[in-house]
């Protein structure tokens, strides 16, 4: 189980995300648009200007039932000790069991 404090700035980060996800596609398709280089430069500056949190490159995925951050399973959401135990107790149909 993951620090508790850890998955709540996860939250933190998403809601960030979300809160300022039009402003930064607005400003990456003025950037796109403009063709000086000034007004490029400002256009930057205020794609600076959101909280460095609010970046979707700053999330990361964790594990739905631990919140672990690695080994994650995009189609499933968990991580890979969970997924494995869910497959062997069965309750992931279609999933395939291996032990070695």
């Amino acid at each position: 189980m993951a620090k508790k404090s850890l998955i709540q700035r996860e939250k933190k980060r998403q809601k960030l995300e979300q809160k300022y996800h039009l402003i930064r596609r607005s400003s990456k398709n003025e950037i796109s648009r403009v063709a000086s280089l000034s007004d490029k430069w400002e256009i930057h500056g205020k794609l600076q200007s959101p909280p460095r949190n609010s970046a979707p490159t700053r999330l990361h995925r964790r594990c739905f039932l631990t919140g672990r951050p690695r080994a994650n399973y995009r189609d499933f959401g968990l991580s890979g000790h969970i997924l494995r135990e869910m497959v062997h107790a069965c309750l992931l149909p279609g999933a395939t069991r291996s032990s070695w």
